[in-house]
């Protein structure tokens, strides 16, 4: 395999499994409901689309995502991991992540998983509290999310939970429950996601029916201030703006997305990003077996960056990484220099506190993790934003 820089030449790849028991209500996910039928059609579909790699691509990160992977039954995830790793085998150290509702991980799809090498588990929990899980449409309860990850860490998986604050009547004291009982499972990764209100979703018609509200911008930065403060004290590493992590266990293959490199991406819906063009696989899951099963493309979208936007696009990804951008590694991946590209917006965010700049490094100040949307806005000024959704 031709190996060359990594925001070039792809060492992680991810795939996409859709089936899901139910859409959450906040959910505009590439998924498929009431679907199950057609999972082996799927797995076939898959396999034909590895295969269009020719040869096996050796990768440092694999990521299966969804909609729910554990959805499958127990040979259909044997199916799924025997494609994975004929096409994409691992290198020695490898980081092999997979997504999984906390009601669907039975002991032996976790058992699957393990004989399969998959070392890293992340939760959809989402919540502990019983009416916030209702109302963001989840099936699971919280005594479900502590027996998923004790089934996890009985086979040595690395266990990320997922958790979204900013619900409709949420108040301090409930995120703040949250986060301690969420702690208390003694996770070694926790993502933390304010609600998006997502059009069609059935909270974004909710609350345009004015049935429920979005908590307010005062109420909604306590919350993410809460979390940063009780996961810091807790062991916690902010690296990201949604991402903790215990001292060694960050999430390499997100870091990919992060630092703007290169990925493959196989499944319904899935993204490829490889030299520095994008290529998106079509939503449509009848249309996606029916492509790669007749061995026609299954990419409905893509596009080609010019340089400028690729480094505008790896300069607003790279912002919500704690370390922030390197002045030099910016300059040697897009051949920009970072402050020619910004100017004069970076000075301005400087001089109000919400940008560090120690002559090497750029990076959000504490007080800019709270505004960085608005902040890498400013600093992206002038270029046209890619239409692709980028993976966070």
């Amino acid at each position: 395999m031709k190996m060359g820089p990594a925001w070039r030449v792809p060492r992680s790849a991810y795939v996409h499994v859709p089936f899901c028991a139910q859409r959450c209500d906040y959910c505009d996910f590439a998924i498929a409901v009431g679907k199950d039928r057609l999972g082996d059609a799927y797995l076939d579909a898959m396999g034909a689309e590895l295969a269009t790699l020719g040869q096996p691509w050796t990768v440092q990160t694999l990521f299966v995502g969804g909609g729910t992977p554990s959805q499958l039954d127990t040979r259909q995830l044997a199916r799924l991991l025997g494609h994975i790793l004929r096409w994409l085998p691992p290198e020695a150290g490898h980081e092999f992540s997979i997504e999984a509702n906390p009601d669907s991980l039975t002991a032996d799809k976790m058992a699957v998983l393990a004989d399969h090498g998959v070392n890293r588990v992340s939760l959809g929990a989402q919540s502990f509290e019983p009416r916030q899980l209702r109302l963001l449409g989840r099936s699971h309860d919280a005594a479900e999310i502590a027996r998923a990850v004790e089934r996890s860490k009985r086979r040595s998986a690395q266990v990320s939970l997922d958790l979204i604050f900013a619900v409709p009547g949420q108040t301090c004291a409930q995120w703040e429950a949250d986060l301690e009982n969420a702690l208390a499972l003694q996770p070694d990764h926790l993502s933390i996601y304010g609600l998006t209100w997502e059009k069609g979703t059935p909270l974004w018609k909710r609350r345009r029916r004015n049935e429920i509200q979005s908590l307010d911008e005062e109420t909604e930065r306590t919350l993410y201030a809460c979390a940063i403060d009780r996961l810091e004290a807790a062991g916690f590493e902010q690296y990201e703006l949604s991402n903790f992590a215990r001292p060694g266990f960050r999430c390499r293959h997100n870091g990919v997305y992060w630092a703007n490199w290169a990925y493959l991406g196989f499944g319904m819906g899935a993204a490829r990003y490889v030299n520095g063009r994008r290529e998106l696989n079509t939503r449509d899951l009848h249309g996606y077996i029916r492509r790669a099963l007749a061995g026609e493309p299954t990419t409905f979208q893509s596009e080609e960056l010019d340089p400028a936007q690729r480094a505008r696009e790896t300069l607003a990804l790279g912002l919500r990484r704690s370390e922030g951008l390197d002045r030099q590694a910016f300059r040697l991946q897009t051949g920009f220099d970072l402050d020619e590209l910004t100017a004069p917006a970076l000075e301005r965010c400087q001089a109000l506190g919400l940008l560090h700049d120690d002559g090497l490094k750029v990076a959000l100040t504490r007080e800019g993790r709270f505004v960085a949307d608005t902040i890498i806005a400013d600093l992206y000024a002038g270029g046209r934003p890619s239409r692709f959704p980028l993976r966070s």
